[in-house]
């Protein structure tokens, strides 16, 4: 389905956000700028950035450790997210999070979690305060293909279904569970065919056609705030590097491989931004002004210091009581 040609404008953008702030990232690691566990999002933009596209900016959204581009893609300005990646007292959870738990309730990001699974119970939570208050809101938790055979996941279906929460679960099917190929862990041959179980929609649609998964998306929150209920919705890509950074390809089949190249979603989506008449010029000028935010959230990263140590008991209890 076409959509609105500012609204493919609106998911360049953040697509090209994520790649430039995630190209940006490896740069620092590669050239000892910093040192960090880093989860790359490369081959994942686009699937984020056409679903969070979808939503309003009140919608909330629960996303795993490897969420950079979903966290980017809802809006998480850059200058905070780098400082917390770098461990920075300006950093959206003061440098103490880090880059698996990025948390920014300002732009909706109310967790991200380093627990496998764990994010699509809390979605329900939001989900079901939404609904309680009647706000309009909804609640959008992503996850991987392998967060799919976790016991949350199967709880939270069931139940989001029973009490038709405004809710959507976004499985981001990138074919491999950290290490281990889809097939190698799931005997069903899509996540999606589980929605049936729970009597739930369920939609299976290319993640890398930013028409498709912005349509899926925003018909699914169109439903969740009509109250009728979940979606499960399966969005198919690939990771086009390790499960974390540094990690090799060496347990990827050649196919695989060459089929991750032919989907490379970068160069697909800058063709369907020529296909609407955007002219070349007009995209670069969108790049340079990216690369721009980009480098001044880094800097100011890197001007920015880091926690004191009177930081390490705040934020963990209510109240200390002395031992």
């Amino acid at each position: 389905m076409k959509i609105d040609r500012d609204k493919l404008l609106d998911i360049y953008t953040r697509t090209m956000r994520i790649a430039k702030t995630d190209e940006k990232f490896r740069s620092l690691l590669m050239s000892g700028k910093f040192a960090s566990m880093y989860y790359t999002v490369r081959g994942q933009e686009l699937v984020s950035a056409a679903a969070m596209a979808a939503l309003e900016p009140t919608d909330y959204l629960v996303t795993t450790y490897r969420g950079q581009h979903d966290q980017i893609a809802k809006g998480v300005p850059l200058k905070p997210l780098f400082a917390e990646i770098i461990g920075k007292a300006t950093g959206t959870c003061k440098g103490k999070g880090g880059a698996m738990h990025i948390t920014h309730p300002d732009s909706g990001v109310m967790v991200t979690t380093g627990v496998v699974g764990s994010g699509l119970p809390i979605a329900n939570g939001l989900a079901m305060a939404a609904q309680n208050r009647k706000d309009g809101r909804i609640a959008v938790t992503c996850f991987g293909d392998g967060a799919s055979n976790i016991g949350a996941f199967h709880e939270a279906l069931n139940m989001a279904e029973l009490y038709k929460l405004p809710v959507i679960f976004i499985c981001q099917n990138n074919r491999y569970g950290e290490h281990t190929a889809f097939a190698d862990h799931t005997c069903v041959d899509s996540i999606v065919t589980r929605a049936a179980a729970y009597g739930m929609k369920g939609v299976k649609v290319d993640g890398n056609d930013a028409e498709a998964m912005y349509t899926v998306v925003k018909e699914a929150a169109d439903r969740a705030r009509a109250g009728e209920g979940p979606t499960l919705i399966e969005a198919m890509c690939y990771r086009m590097m390790g499960h974390f950074f540094g990690a090799d390809f060496s347990y990827m089949p050649k196919e695989h491989l060459e089929e991750m190249a032919r989907e490379d979603p970068l160069p697909r989506l800058r063709k369907l931004m020529l296909d609407y008449q955007y002219s070349e010029a007009e995209l670069d000028a969108i790049l340079a002004d990216i690369d721009a935010e980009v480098e001044a959230a880094a800097q100011f990263a890197f001007d920015s210091p880091f926690p004191d140590a009177s930081e390490l008991r705040i934020d963990v209890y209510e109240e200390e009581i002395a031992a």
